[in-house]
């Protein structure tokens, strides 16, 4: 895969000073902008991709409850009450 050549226009001022950040990290404009580049680019793949995990797992959870398997407010209350008093017990010995 050749280079490429990408050109565009910007004000003179954010030009001199991002030559200037760029100098001081010892890069040249071109290596930075590079590497903004393949930052944005991966940073829009990893957004994809965990769109599309959660788009599957709403997927399933809808799938599930429309199977009829999901637990009632109750239920899930009466788990979390257990797991909360479970956890107190532990941070009252522990005192």
């Amino acid at each position: 895969m050749g280079d490429a050549t990408f050109t565009f226009q910007v004000d003179e001022i954010l030009k001199t000073a991002f030559s200037q950040a760029a100098q001081d990290r010892n890069r040249n404009s071109a290596q930075l902008l590079r590497e903004f580049m393949h930052a944005y680019v991966q940073q829009q793949r990893d957004e994809t991709e965990h769109d599309a995990w959660f788009r599957r797992q709403v997927q399933i959870g809808l799938d599930s409850a429309e199977s009829g398997r999901v637990d009632s407010a109750e239920h899930v209350e009466e788990r979390f009450a257990a797991k909360r008093a479970a956890t107190q017990r532990r941070l009252d010995a522990a005192k």
